[in-house]
């Protein structure tokens, strides 16, 4: 199975040996080096996986688990120098799906990457694929979209973005954010991109498309798929 992994480690040997045996493996994977840097490319592209180390500057890896676990059950593999029962404990607490002690075998990494991958892909074929909020429904497997019970046609373009607020109803994405949904889906990608995908979806999930109640504007941020909202954007 391949996929798209991101390794948050700042120790640059240990990252790109990773990413060489990761890569082998198929996967696309993204180095950043501090935990900052972790969050910021998680919020603005999920990945499939996390690979975690504990150590990081600005913002060390338990903390960025902790934050993470309030807003995603993204799964997370922690990379420590630490070996105690305590160290280990404590980061499975935080909600570390698997952890590994350095140094490591990058075979075994690899190994232990692919058992989370099918591990989450087990949970996601079991769970309602179907993304709802209020009276929109997005379902990513038949790749659909449903206003009100009605059918919807949507762009490729289109329909990546209403999936990632689906994904997260009432938060509020600026259009950098969006704009990183749209790589491999829209040729020609603008910074009005994000603003002429955003009118046309209102047009077709919408009651009344001048006066949208689902897909609002956050003034000064960007925009965002609430339930209703009785404001006008």
């Amino acid at each position: 199975m391949c996929a798209y992994v991101l390794v948050a480690e700042d120790d640059q040997k240990q990252a790109e040996l990773a990413r060489r045996y990761l890569e082998r493996e198929g996967h696309e994977v993204v180095v950043v080096a501090d935990g900052r840097a972790a969050l910021e490319q998680i919020r603005q592209r999920p990945p499939a996986l996390l690979v975690l180390d504990v150590m990081m500057p600005k913002v060390d890896g338990l903390d960025v688990c902790r934050i993470l676990r309030r807003e995603s059950d993204l799964p997370v593999l922690m990379l420590t120098a630490r070996s105690t029962e305590d160290d280990l404990l404590l980061g499975l607490d935080l909600g570390a799906d698997d952890y590994m002690t350095k140094p490591y075998s990058p075979r075994e990494l690899v190994a232990r990457v692919r058992s989370l991958l099918r591990r989450g892909q087990r949970t996601v074929q079991q769970a309602d694929p179907v993304l709802r909020v209020g009276a929109v429904h997005v379902d990513p497997v038949r790749h659909e979209v449903r206003s009100d019970g009605r059918l919807v046609d949507c762009t490729p373009g289109e329909f990546q973005l209403l999936q990632a607020m689906a994904a997260q109803p009432a938060r509020a994405f600026t259009r950098d954010q969006l704009l990183g949904y749209l790589h491999g889906f829209d040729r020609y990608i603008t910074n009005r991109t994000v603003d002429v995908h955003v009118m046309n979806l209102r047009r077709k999930i919408e009651p009344d498309p001048r006066k949208p109640a689902r897909l609002v504007t956050v003034y000064g941020i960007g925009y965002k798929l609430v339930e209703e909202s009785p404001r006008v954007a």
